[in-house]
């Protein structure tokens, strides 16, 4: 369960950092415009994208043992920098690109489905940050776990349906709150005591080693 929960918290940390996905998310939730096509896109592209991770981390770490050592410290590293960059923006204060445009007279229908996906498509698989937090960094975080990384990779997962199933059905009836740069302060601010506690986690099991 410790795996699992493990996997969960990282996930949530890094899936609900301020990005154009969940910009975007936003906007449709608020809009009630084909919210479950964007949410089964960008949760099934999490999916996929941790699985990989895991699988192709955990098969080479059994093989190199010593990568499970370099894995934490890399790990906490990223970790750490990630945490000050959140806790940085949460006493500035950032919200560019949270504000959802009003709605507007756009096609219906099928085409507007179309490019509904074709755009959350392109803001998942087109952006460097989402392999960089799935593959890699999860991916890195899961083979320290050993044979409980399929369980951590359960969490993150977890994590993904629960965030983006929330923030697009929520938006609606959060959405004033939502779009306030206070919110989102709030928000990188628990992300950066997350990360820090994680970061500060892994130094210790790499230092048991």
């Amino acid at each position: 369960m410790l795996s699992f929960f493990s996997g969960l918290g990282l996930g949530l940390s890094l899936i609900i950092a301020i990005g154009a996905q969940n910009a975007y998310l936003l906007r449709q939730g608020i809009r009630r415009e084909h919210v479950l096509t964007v949410v089964v896109i960008c949760t099934v592209s999490d999916a996929v994208l941790i699985l990989a991770g895991v699988a192709g981390l955990g098969y080479l770490i059994e093989r190199v043992p010593w990568l499970v050592v370099a894995a934490q410290w890399l790990g906490a590293a990223f970790l750490l920098v990630y945490g000050i960059l959140a806790g940085a923006r949460a006493l500035r204060g950032s919200a560019a690109g949270l504000t959802p445009d009003a709605p507007d007279a756009r096609p219906s229908g099928n085409g507007r489905l179309a490019a509904v996906a074709l755009t959350t498509l392109a803001l998942t698989w087109l952006n460097p940050h989402v392999y960089l937090d799935t593959v890699l960094m999860l991916g890195s975080i899961a083979a320290t776990h050993g044979s409980a990384r399929w369980v951590f990779a359960a969490g993150a997962i977890t994590a993904s349906i629960l965030w983006f199933t929330a923030l697009g059905y929520g938006a609606r009836r959060l959405s004033g709150r939502l779009s306030t740069p206070r919110a989102w302060r709030i928000l990188d601010g628990v992300i950066a005591v997350i990360m820090i506690g994680l970061a500060a986690t892994l130094v210790v099991q790499a230092l048991q080693v």
